[in-house]
């Protein structure tokens, strides 16, 4: 066995590397909601950094060879194969949408979860390039190259192809200490922490350099104290009721469905007039707002009878009679927000003219929208200026940081029916709650079948309404004076960081090559 190892080191360590990197990816989503194991996050960390990392296996100790060095196409595909495994976990619940309300069959629509999978993976191309081609050349750079590519590779992902920030690392740690940076560096600083703190542990204990512990207990220190630290206090205090009318999206857009899902949301809040503020969720009315003049005439002064803000979701049209997703404040509120960010083959087709008409999914009535513009009046309630984000738009921490200077409160619409009883939902409640910690205000969630919730300031959901029942969430939430330095400043700060970072040792690397060449070693 001995003398096989010796042959043989290939591809046993092969083997392993690329087992460490599809089980890294696959367990990852273990970390983020409704499991919340969030040690699974390091883990996964760990297992994808070994796997594209000169690790010795156990043939190698045997044989007494140096430390086996991976080809940069190696690194690239275990890259890959992380991302592969990961999506494929981590954004199953694509499927639910695509079949149970496309109408695509069990094999057409997982051939269509496979093929988006397999493509969106490809992101780790760059990724695995660079890193495999300049980042090991000795501990120190691997993981700090590592760990800023890591991070660019999560901000890539929030705006490439119009953008899909999902299954980011710093969601993992939301209920640790390490939440703790999120109000200065926002979530790409939380995950930034995190990578890092877990490669520095896996260098001090591979190569029995403690003093790599150091930093990584600096880094632990600074989470304890910043989670301390408050930047926003509260000025008063406010009623909100959330409606949730759980209106089955089967039937929701269908006509005669329209004058029965009024009398619902009308009922469920008969007894909450009286409120400061009450919110129904996206597309709470299936009338276009043209189409409702006496409705929302009717709705605007029982509002304003109760001194009550009213919030509700309506489509819309343009001017050129193009559909809208917006919201409309009635009653002692005022203004209207236009989605801006869209769902793509959800609110509009990519190659329209190519793809229509291949599934039904791709032909459903709100498939034709139109964004709003970029900047656009705060909504009012009362005298208390709203941060808006409707469904999709809540998963972009810049989005909602740039929606309204200085808000009072953060409020989200949405219609997680699309899901069904899958993962998507938690996934994008924990989102909501990285907003408000981020931001340091509370953030008011009202949803068609759940979760609907309220969160407070510090990222804490203080109360929710159970999945697929209808009902109405009351509450007190208190309205925070104040920002954050992520508020004031971004991810920029962050940003700037990985890229000076990754440059350094970009060039490091090149420089140190260039010392073994001139002294005969290269």
């Amino acid at each position: 066995m001995r003398q096989w190892f010796r042959r043989h080191p290939w591809p046993v360590s092969a083997a392993v590397a690329d087992g460490a990197a599809i089980l890294g990816g696959a367990v990852f989503p273990l970390s983020l909601s409704p499991f919340d194991f969030w040690l699974a996050a390091p883990a996964s960390v760990l297992l994808l950094y070994f796997s594209v990392s000169d690790v010795n296996t156990a043939a190698q100790a045997i044989s007494n060879k140096q430390p086996f060095k991976a080809s940069v196409p190696r690194v690239i595909f275990r890259f890959y194969l992380y991302n592969l495994a990961l999506f494929g976990v981590g954004i199953s619940w694509i499927y639910v949408s695509i079949h149970n309300f496309g109408g695509a069959s069990p094999a057409l629509a997982a051939s269509l979860v496979a093929l988006m999978v397999s493509a969106y993976a490809l992101i780790a191309v760059p990724q695995g390039f660079l890193y495999g081609r300049y980042l090991r050349s000795g501990p120190l750079l691997s993981l700090v190259g590592f760990s800023s590519l890591w991070i660019l590779q999560e901000w890539f992902r929030s705006w490439f192809l119009s953008g899909f920030p999902w299954l980011f690392v710093g969601y993992a740690v939301i209920d640790t200490s390490l939440a703790g940076y999120a109000p200065f560096l926002g979530v790409f600083g939380v995950g930034l922490v995190l990578v890092l703190s877990a490669c520095l542990i896996f260098e001090a204990l591979r190569g029995r350099r403690y003093i790599l512990l150091l930093p990584f207990f600096v880094l632990l220190s600074a989470a304890f104290i910043l989670d301390t630290l408050r930047f926003t206090t509260p000025e008063r205090v406010i009623s909100v009721s959330l409606v949730q009318g759980n209106v089955a999206q089967d039937t929701k857009w269908e006509r005669a469905s329209a004058a029965p899902i009024l009398d619902r949301y009308l009922s469920l809040s008969d007894s909450e007039w009286g409120q400061d503020l009450i919110i129904w969720p996206e597309a709470a009315l299936t009338l276009f707002r043209q189409e409702a003049p006496s409705i929302l005439k009717m709705l605007n002064a029982r509002a304003s009878q109760h001194d009550s803000t009213l919030l509700l979701g309506i489509p819309d049209r343009d001017a050129d009679g193009a559909y809208q997703n917006t919201v409309i404040a009635l009653g002692a509120g005022s203004g209207k927000y236009i989605k801006r960010h869209l769902v793509p083959f959800g609110e509009y087709v990519p190659f329209e003219t190519q793809l229509r008409g291949m599934i039904e999914f791709l032909d459903l009535p709100m498939s034709h929208n139109q964004p709003g513009p970029a900047r656009q009046t705060p909504l009012l309630a009362g005298d208390l200026r709203l941060s808006t984000s409707i469904c999709y738009e809540v998963v972009y921490p810049d989005l909602v940081r740039t929606s309204t200077r200085l808000p009072d409160l953060l409020v989200t619409l949405s219609n997680d029916t699309w899901f069904g009883e899958s993962i998507g939902p938690w996934q994008h409640l924990q989102m909501a709650r990285m907003r408000a910690l981020e931001n340091g205000i509370y953030m008011l969630r009202a949803t068609n079948n759940g979760i609907t919730a309220v969160i407070d300031a510090r990222g804490k959901l203080l109360d929710t309404l159970p999945q697929n029942t209808q009902g109405v969430l009351r509450t007190e939430v208190e309205i925070q004076r104040g920002e954050t330095p992520f508020h004031r400043f971004g991810h920029q700060p962050v940003l700037m960081l990985c890229v000076a970072a990754l440059l350094l040792a970009i060039l490091w690397h090149r420089r140190a090559a260039k010392v073994r060449v001139d002294q005969g070693f290269g």
